[in-house]
């Protein structure tokens, strides 16, 4: 059985800060079953899910030049414009809390609720901590939904390029 530890919501932001490298604790909550593990283990990749693809894809055809999961940055951002001091992160809906009060009353009714609720509620409460990081070190952040950028990859990429103009001009 998998026991992760949990960090209560609620905790200092002095105390998030210094425990944001840590794992997320949830002590006392488990998956549902090691096969429900698995399967969520499974299912979340890393790097390269379709939605970066796609909005990488009409970047590089536009010229843009990026790297990709750049680890030495707060989050690892999914995409990066070292030069212009860019970072763009591709969210996915579930796991970083798309419509979250919603989300969060239709989880709180369904299995395992105090698990899912405190996973996600610590992966929406790392990119707030990511991105003040990032900021406070003079670079941009935009967000992207994984819905908005399966809807229109090609606005997103578009949006992008707009935000890399405007920090160029900038310099």
């Amino acid at each position: 059985m998998l026991v992760l530890p949990f960090h209560h919501p609620e905790m200092s932001e002095a105390r998030a800060e210094d425990t944001a490298a840590k794992s997320p604790r949830y002590e006392g909550l488990k998956p549902a079953s090691a096969a429900a593990s698995a399967a969520a283990r499974g299912a979340s990749r890393k790097a390269d899910t379709r939605c970066e693809v796609k909005v990488r894809s009409y970047l590089w055809r536009a010229g843009a030049r990026f790297r990709k999961n750049v680890r030495s940055l707060p989050g690892k951002p999914d995409i990066v414009f070292s030069g212009q001091r860019l970072a763009v992160f591709c969210d996915g809906d579930f796991w970083h809390g798309k419509d979250w009060d919603d989300r969060r009353r239709r989880l709180a009714a369904g299995t395992n609720a105090p698990y899912w609720l405190a996973k996600i509620e610590r992966n929406r409460q790392r990119d707030r901590l990511n991105q003040r990081k990032l900021e406070s070190q003079g670079w941009t952040v935009l967000r992207f939904w994984e819905s908005e950028i399966h809807g229109d990859p090609r606005g997103v990429a578009d949006r992008i390029l707009e935000t890399l103009a405007r920090l160029d001009i900038g310099r």
